[in-house]
């Protein structure tokens, strides 16, 4: 597998904020959100065996890892690294963009996908049958921009049922939409998500690499 950093920290986003985890970025994206926080991951890289990448993530001594990108599932082992991790005893998270199958997934990974909005210029390349593959243990994320994003999230929210399939996150881009906002717009709608930010973030500066 091609490999951009490995790291350990703690999750700054989903369900799991603040849970000391170990990182496996990997290399590679199909897709060019407008928003962007990691293109240097776009091509950087370096290849790992299998057993050798499952040994330095055993070094750091941690029972949570999360697969993220890049786009995991741009690699065609990534649900062997997957489950091979789960058979070792570590609780697997994988971040993957929406636009690739995730029914090639082990079952007992949780699943956190993004469902592009509008402003990302990415949102005419989600896979919508997706949804037919998530269990409740599983998260989808909407990262929002603007009003018109956010208005969009909702109208999918209700159109899909999305609370009637798992746990639903909204968003704000880090730097272009105020929490506030958000927030506001949540508590006023009575809209039932959960609202996240990108806790690593606001620790370590939105420029730290891994962390």
């Amino acid at each position: 597998m091609k490999i951009n950093e490995i790291f350990k920290s703690i999750q700054g986003e989903t369900t799991f904020a603040g849970v000391p985890s170990v990182f496996i970025r990997t290399t590679g994206c199909n897709l060019r959100c407008s928003w962007c926080d990691t293109k240097y991951a776009y091509s950087e890289g370096e290849e790992y065996l299998l057993d050798d990448l499952v040994k330095v993530i055993e070094k750091f001594n941690c029972p949570n890892v999360v697969i993220t990108g890049g786009e995991p599932l741009e690699q065609e082992e990534t649900p062997l690294l997957a489950e091979r991790l789960i058979k070792d005893g570590f609780k697997v998270l994988i971040e993957t963009n929406g636009s690739k199958d995730i029914s090639i997934l082990p079952n007992e990974t949780f699943k956190i996908v993004d469902l592009k909005c509008p402003s990302s210029n990415m949102a005419d390349r989600m896979l919508w049958e997706n949804l037919q593959h998530l269990s409740s243990h599983d998260e989808i994320k909407f990262v929002i921009t603007d009003y018109n994003d956010y208005v969009w999230a909702k109208s999918i929210l209700t159109t899909h049922h999305l609370n009637d399939i798992c746990t639903v996150l909204f968003s704000p881009a880090f730097g272009l939409l105020n929490p506030a906002l958000i927030a506001e717009w949540i508590i006023n709608d009575n809209l039932p998500v959960r609202m996240q930010i990108q806790l690593h973030k606001y620790i370590w500066g939105p420029d730290a690499r891994g962390k």
